[in-house]
C-alpha cells in the first residue's frame, strides 16, 4: 500500500497583526540535521507569507521557535537549556510566543510543557506548515482571556502530509541548498528513534521536487543536497508501474538524479544519508552517468560484527555490505564512502569491537562519525542491558577515532601530487584568503584564492593533507 502523496495546501494570505506599524518578527533556532535546517527555512517562508519578518535576535522576536532533534539525549537537553534562557524575556513580554517543533516535540508531546512551563506550542515533524495558523489561534485565545492551560496548543502525529508548496516566497538557503525528497523510515534499527518521531517513508513526487529544485536554482542555489533518513529508499512507497528504475517500475532515487542532472544552472548533486539495504545497480549507474552527481556516499556500516548488526537489526551482514559497496565501486571506481559507527552497543565484546576496526580499514571510509552508544527512550535497544561499562565505551571510542584517523590519512595521502577539479563552496570563516571546496568524490579541499572564485569549479594541485582534508594551490593545467 502506498502512502499519500504530498499535497499543496497554501495557507491564507492574511497578514498577521502588526504592532505600531511594524511587521511581527519570528526567530527560528535549529538543532540537529540538515533536514531540520530545510524545515526551518520552510517555516520562515510560511511566516513571511503571513506578513512576518525574520530576525537574527531572539530579544526582538515576537515568535521564537525551536526546531529540535531527538537522536541523542544531549540534543534534547540543549533545547531545554535554550528555552530556559527565555524566562526573563517571557516575564518582561508575556505576549511572546514560544514554540517547540520537530523530533523532540513529536517524541515528548505535551510532556514538553511539564519540562518547560513557558512553552506555548508543541508541533510535530509533519505539521510545521500549520505554525502561522496556530500562532493566530493562540493569540485569539489569549485575547479572549482564556487561562494558561487553554492557550497551550499541540499538533502531532503522522496522519497528514507536510505542505511543500513554496508559493511566492523567496529562496533564502544560499548557494548550498537542501531538498528533502522523502521523510521517515521503514526500517526498525533497534537503536534509532527516527521511525518514532518521523514516521514511515513518505516520498515526494518527482515533478514537485523538480519544481522546487528549479525554484532554488533560479534564486542562486548551485549545489543541492538531497535529504532523507534513508534517501536511497526514495520512491519505495510510490505507485508501481510508472516506468521508474525502482522495484516494480516505481520511481527511484536514480530517476531523480538523472532528471536533476539536466537542470540548467545546477552544478552539483549530493546525497545524505543512505542505507545499504537500498543500494541498487540503478543508483550506481546514475552516479556513473550523471556528471553533476558527487561520487561520495555516506553509507553507514555501524559495526563490523555480524552479531552486533543482528542486535541492531540493521538488515545486513558485513559480507552483504561488502557486496553493495563493490557494486557501487564496479560502476564508479573513484567512489568514496563515509560511515557512521557505534561503539559500546549492548553486548559488544572486545572481539566485536576489533571487527569494526577491521571493517573501517577494509572499506577505507574517508569520513567517519563515531558515537558512543547511549539508550534512547522508546527504542528496542533501550530494553537491552546496557552492559558495556562507561569506561570501556570511552576507551573504545578513543581507539576507534584513532583508527579512523589513520585510515583517512592513508586514503588522503593517495591524492598528494594529483590535480583535482573542485567546486568552491565558500570562503573560510576562520582563515582569511582561504577557500573551501569539494572534489567530485566529496573530499574537502582548501586553497588560497579570491572570494570571487566561490561558486566556480577550479583545478587544484594537492600539496598537503591531514586526516580530515586536502590543501593545495590553483593550477592552470
Amino acid at each position: 500500500m502506498s502512502l499519500p502523496r504530498f499535497q499543496s495546501r497554501a495557507e491564507p494570505t492574511l497578514a498577521a497583526p502588526v504592532a505600531d506599524g511594524a511587521a511581527p518578527r519570528v526567530h527560528v533556532v535549529t538543532f540537529g540535521c540538515q533536514m531540520n535546517k530545510y524545515d526551518s527555512l520552510a517555516v520562515e517562508g510560511r511566516f513571511r507569507r503571513r506578513g512576518y519578518a525574520t530576525t537574527e535576535s531572539i530579544d526582538e522576536a515576537d515568535v521564537v521557535l525551536f526546531n529540535t532533534c531527538s537522536v541523542r539525549e544531549h540534543a534534547e537537553e540543549r533545547v531545554f537549556s535554550w528555552v530556559g534562557e527565555l524566562k526573563t524575556l517571557k516575564a518582561r513580554r508575556p505576549d511572546l510566543v514560544v514554540g517547540v517543533m520537530g523530533c523532540m516535540a513529536e517524541r515528548m508531546g505535551e510532556d514538553v510543557f511539564g519540562r518547560a512551563a513557558l512553552v506555548d506550542l508543541v508541533v510535530g515533524t509533519r505539521s510545521f506548515q500549520h505554525l502561522p495558523n496556530l500562532v493566530d489561534e493562540l493569540r485569539a485565545k489569549r485575547e479572549a482571556g482564556l487561562g494558561r492551560k487553554a492557550t497551550r496548543l499541540t499538533r502531532l502525529g503522522f496522519d497528514e502530509t507536510p505542505d511543500s508548496d513554496r508559493g511566492p516566497e523567496p529562496y533564502t538557503g544560499g548557494r548550498l541548498g537542501y531538498l528533502t525528497v522523502m521523510r521517515g523510515c521503514d526500517l526498525n534499527c533497534t537503536f534509532c528513534i527516527v521511525p518514532t518521531v518521523r514516521g514511515r517513508v513518505l516520498s515526494r513526487p518527482a515533478d514537485e521536487l523538480l519544481d522546487e529544485a528549479r525554484w532554488m536554482v533560479d534564486q542562486g542555489a548551485q549545489v543541492i543536497t538531497l535529504l532523507g533518513q534513508t534517501v536511497n529508499s526514495y520512491g519505495e512507497d510510490l505507485e508501481p508501474g510508472s516506468g521508474g528504475r525502482g522495484r516494480q517500475g516505481r520511481p527511484a532515487l536514480a530517476d531523480l538524479i538523472y532528471r536533476l542532472n539536466e537542470l540548467p544552472g545546477l552544478e552539483r548533486i549530493r546525497l545524505v544519508t543512505l542505507h545499504p539495504a537500498y543500494v541498487t545497480r540503478a543508483l550506481a549507474e546514475s552516479l556513473r552517468d550523471c556528471r553533476k552527481a558527487d561520487r561520495f556516499l555516506p553509507l553507514p556500516i555501524q559495526s563490523g560484527s555480524d552479531e552486533v548488526l543482528r542486535r541492531m537489526k540493521r538488515g545486513y551482514t558485513l559480507d552483504l555490505f561488502r557486496q553493495r559497496a563493490e557494486l557501487l565501486r564496479e560502476h564508479c571506481p573513484d567512489l568514496e564512502l563515509g560511515s557512521d559507527w557505534i561503539v559500546g552497543f549492548p553486548g559488544e565484546s572486545e572481539a566485536d569491537f576489533e571487527l569494526s576496526e577491521q571493517a573501517a580499514r577494509e572499506q577505507r571510509t574517508v569520513v567517519n562519525y563515531v558515537f558512543q552508544y547511549s539508550p534512547r527512550p522508546g527504542t528496542r535497544a533501550a530494553e537491552l542491558a546496557d552492559d558495556v561499562p562507561e569506561a570501556v565505551k570511552n576507551e573504545r571510542n578513543r581507539r576507534f577515532l584513532k583508527t579512523c584517523e589513520q585510515v583517512q590519512l592513508e586514503r588522503l595521502r593517495e591524492q598528494l601530487g594529483k590535480t583535482l577539479d573542485v567546486f568552491v563552496d565558500q570562503a573560510s570563516e576562520k582563515r582569511q584568503g582561504v577557500l573551501q571546496a569539494r572534489s567530485h568524490t566529496g573530499l574537502a579541499v582548501s586553497f588560497e584564492g579570491a572570494p570571487e572564485l566561490v561558486g566556480t569549479t577550479q583545478r587544484v594541485k594537492i600539496e598537503h593533507c591531514t586526516a580530515f582534508g586536502l590543501s593545495g594551490a590553483r593550477s592552470e593545467d
